[in-house]
């Protein structure tokens, strides 16, 4: 056989294999939505202690603020793909592993306590915001410390992989060299190194600082103190360049906001007794929450 022969022959498998390369590719740029329809199945990342956002209670169900949006979000799939039994699988993820999850597509989206700022939305995307908290203190009310400048010297644990941490670091390059930095799994394993006496106190969003105080033996104990280090935007979070699940997911919670329904959501988790010692958190609705009820966007703080 004629070299030229050869060489067409060789071109012509080359084109071939890269053409079979091409369904791989379009496999890969599947959105969310077809891929919930191709599984039929939903995969709904949870967190198992962010009180009260998305926790378990004493029978293993998720339950929580976030968690009830992400489940209107859930009815709002199984409408737009006509499956009204859909299943729903919940993955529990943490604050070390949600963003992988969802860049793998482990996850096709989480509603929990997972702040939007433009590093993240780098990597994967964030709905029309669903909360926003300030960065302060839980300490013993007689620890005497009331905010951040008495931390030199002191040991202050915080949640793994959280904004929390990256101030602290920032503080203790800074004018707090003195502070200990302690880092811990999950805000259970925080709260529980802190009222351990292992920490002196503990740093995190404010509504989930509440949120430990509502599960402890002995709320009376402890104190939301300081003045915030920062405020921050909660979103769903999502695969990024998906355009029709982040449609879906924000016009969802914007007819919830519009309609009322989302500040009775609030009010459930917030301002009742909630599990799992039926203790009332009583955080009212900020101006900042009503001012995003009123108008919901998506915009980070940082």
């Amino acid at each position: 056989m004629k070299r030229s022969t050869w060489t067409g022959l060789l071109m012509g498998v080359t084109v071939g294999l890269l053409g079979l390369s091409i369904p791989s590719h379009a496999q890969e740029a599947t959105s969310t939505l077809d891929s919930i329809r191709e599984r039929g199945e939903i995969r709904l990342g949870h967190r198992l202690s962010s009180i009260p956002f998305s926790y378990l209670d004493e029978k293993g169900k998720v339950m929580g603020y976030s968690h009830d949006l992400a489940m209107h979000v859930v009815e709002a799939i199984r409408g737009r793909l006509r499956q009204p039994d859909l299943r729903v699988e919940m993955v529990p993820i943490t604050s070390g592993n949600r963003f992988r999850l969802i860049k793998k597509g482990e996850i096709d989206f989480e509603c929990g306590s997972t702040t939007h700022n433009t590093t993240r939305a780098r990597e994967v995307a964030f709905s029309t915001s669903i909360f926003i908290i300030g960065t302060r203190l839980l300490t013993r009310r007689d620890a005497g410390i009331s905010d951040f400048d008495d931390l030199d010297g002191r040991r202050v644990v915080t949640t793994a992989g959280t904004t929390s941490e990256r101030l602290l670091r920032e503080m203790k390059e800074g004018h707090a060299s003195g502070l200990t930095l302690i880092t811990a799994r999950d805000h259970g394993e925080s709260f529980l190194t802190l009222e351990t006496g292992r920490a002196d106190a503990f740093m995190l969003d404010d509504a989930l600082l509440y949120g430990e105080v509502a599960k402890s033996t002995h709320p009376e104990d402890w104190i939301v103190t300081g003045t915030p280090r920062s405020f921050e935007a909660y979103g769903c979070m999502l695969r990024k360049d998906d355009p029709d699940m982040k449609a879906l997911i924000d016009d969802t919670l914007r007819k919830l906001m519009a309609s009322g329904e989302a500040e009775r959501i609030y009010t459930r988790w917030f301002m009742r007794p909630i599990p799992p010692n039926n203790l009332n958190l009583n955080f009212p609705l900020s101006t900042s929450m009503r001012e995003l009820f009123r108008t919901p966007n998506d915009k980070p703080f940082q």
